[in-house]
């Protein structure tokens, strides 16, 4: 059994879907969770089914502002952070030839600034805790090409750069970055196409977010203490 026992781990877009599941499955391991998302009335909820472990905070990722009320709002709480998962994203769609640059900009401040600006924010506290994890969640297409993703893509691989550089440049802080690659997730997120053939994926089936949980989970706790600049697929082989 992975224990987080007296760990802090804040979780961003964890109102639903893989977020709320990384949220269940940490909080189930012993450690107390902040839940941040714009979405009120359900991250209110999720951090209230943690039983007594959880905090939600109202936190648009791209503000510099939002990661600082996170971060003050957790060590009041809390006193310490020990990992931070950076589960927030946009999914859209489009074709280079009709992609906007708006979407594209909008895409690109939340699915890879936002895990930026955190990583700053969150990383004196993990100094002054003596180490601890990032996980950044990417997608599989942040490892491949997928026709229709050019913004979507373009920040999932920026993200994948992201996570290696900052495990080097805080590994002699001894705090891990690692990335997350799912593939078709069951969430609320890509519900539009949740219903489609997925007889192309290797394992005949679309993953469940529950799938992608344990995995941050292993990668937030010290089972994978000598893990850092990594890439996780949770794909059912479509990488492969």
């Amino acid at each position: 059994m992975i224990s987080l026992d007296g760990k802090v781990v804040v979780i961003t877009g964890a109102a639903r879907g893989q977020g709320a599941a990384e949220a269940a499955r940490c909080a189930e391991a012993g450690a107390r969770i902040v839940v941040t998302d714009l979405r009120e009335a359900e991250g209110a909820e999720v951090a209230r089914s943690l039983g007594g472990r959880g905090l939600y905070v109202r936190h648009d990722v791209a503000r510099e502002d939002g990661w600082a009320e996170v971060v003050e709002r957790t060590l009041e709480a809390y006193g310490r952070i020990d990992a931070l998962v950076n589960n927030a994203a946009l999914w859209r769609t489009a074709s280079v030839e009709h992609e906007t640059r708006e979407n594209f900009e909008r895409l690109l401040a939340v699915n890879l600034l936002g895990p930026f600006l955190g990583m700053q924010a969150v990383l004196p506290a993990l100094k002054e805790a003596g180490g601890g994890a990032i996980v950044n969640v990417s997608s599989l297409a942040g490892l491949v090409g997928l026709r229709g993703h050019a913004a979507y893509g373009s920040t999932k691989f920026g993200l994948r750069g992201l996570t290696r550089s900052g495990a080097l440049d805080l590994a002699p802080h001894r705090i891990r970055v690692n990335s997350v690659h799912p593939g078709a997730i069951d969430t609320p997120m890509i519900a539009a196409v949740a219903d489609k053939d997925w007889s192309h994926v290797p394992l005949g089936r679309m993953g469940h977010p529950g799938e992608v949980a344990d995995l941050v989970l292993f990668l937030v706790s010290d089972a994978s203490s000598y893990v850092t600049g990594a890439e996780f697929t949770v794909d059912g082989g479509q990488s492969a």
